[in-house]
């Protein structure tokens, strides 16, 4: 599936004469799958364009939504914006497999792991 974001040049028809899927949409809003996830999103400059118009951190819970556990992100977008992903994808647990900036210009693989939270100790206080 081919996401064109409504903010970027219109590949749209480029993607239909290949034979491939697409569609629109404004990833400042939830986006649809259901019943299906992903295993591979790729990001070319989409979190900088996003940026200007919708905080990142909405918008990467909505990618960790989207993709399957061990799933993969590449983002290719300036070092700022690499640095801001990366920051926030070890927060969620993912492993960092590769970084890499040149000229201020950065890519990024990311891979969502099965990590869940550790159970919580039952308290030996009573509630009363």
């Amino acid at each position: 599936m081919n996401v064109v974001s409504i903010d970027s040049p219109d590949t749209l028809p480029v993607i239909y004469e290949r034979g491939l899927f697409g569609m629109y949409h404004d990833w400042c809003e939830s986006f649809s799958t259901y019943p299906r996830t992903y295993d591979l999103l790729h990001a070319d400059h989409l979190f900088s364009r996003l940026k200007k118009r919708c905080k990142l951190l909405p918008v990467i819970v909505e990618v960790d939504r989207i993709l399957r556990p061990e799933g993969k992100l590449l983002v290719r977008d300036n070092a700022e914006i690499i640095n801001e992903v990366e920051s926030i994808a070890k927060s969620l647990h993912w492993e960092i497999r590769m970084t890499y900036s040149k000229n201020n210009e950065g890519l990024l693989c990311v891979q969502k792991t099965m990590w869940r939270p550790k159970e919580v100790a039952s308290s030996t206080t009573p509630i009363s």
